[in-house]
């Protein structure tokens, strides 16, 4: 009987896994986006948006890649980052996964996370357009986080930076191309830096990063 049992609950451990995993919430796949008024383009990245296979990487190289959109820089002699995907569970949360990294003694200069942006983020991209970084994060310590937009368009590239509002768990910025000298017949590729200063010794947890863009008004 007690054989028995153990097979019972093996069996019985799977169904919970499986049904616990559906039931969470959000959902995975799931791609509600919180967006402005008149946005004509959203975007959430597949890190955050599902699974990724591995889920994490301890003492992180530079360059590595975290799935096929998110690529981290540093220039440390001796890495002691880990990355790792987790799944989001709280009641506020939107998005089905977030990104943890664990910064222990820090040796370089600077470290960031590159996000690819699809093609549609350049499709039809104006100078009369606002591009909307919003996220969710956490950390163990005060860090300040600046975001640079990066547009290619032809021989040159386009840069925006801003620094994220400091000390707010949701947090959003906005570029302004107006303020570019953005060639709009030539826009090839977008990308986005977050570079974070002095990170040594904390827990950053990134719950969700959402793109978007609207035209601004006519005046």
């Amino acid at each position: 009987m007690r054989t028995r049992a153990r097979q019972l609950r093996r069996r019985m451990d799977r169904v919970l896994h499986v049904a616990d995993a559906r039931l969470t919430l959000p959902l995975v796949g799931t791609n509600a986006i919180q967006k402005p008024l008149h946005s004509d383009w959203a975007y959430r990245p597949e890190l955050w948006r599902g699974p990724l296979n591995p889920p994490g990487m301890a003492a992180v190289q530079s360059k590595a890649k975290i799935g096929s959109e998110v690529t981290l820089f540093h220039d440390c002699q001796i890495s002691e980052l880990t990355v790792r995907q987790i799944r989001n569970s709280r009641e506020e949360d939107i998005a089905p996964f977030g990104l943890r990294l664990d910064v222990f003694r820090f040796d370089g200069s600077f470290l960031s996370l590159t996000i690819e942006l699809p093609n549609s983020a350049v499709d039809g991209l104006l100078r009369r357009h606002l591009l909307r970084l919003a996220l969710i994060v956490e950390t163990e310590q005060p860090l300040e986080i600046f975001a640079r937009l990066n547009i290619l368009h032809g021989p040159n590239t386009e840069q925006l930076v801003r620094e994220l509002p400091f000390g707010n768990e949701e947090a959003a910025v906005e570029f302004d191309l107006a303020y570019s000298n953005l060639n709009e017949k030539r826009v090839e590729r977008a990308w986005v830096d977050l570079i974070f200063e002095g990170p040594q010794m904390n827990q950053i947890v990134l719950r969700d990063i959402t793109f978007s863009r609207r035209p601004r008004s006519e005046v």
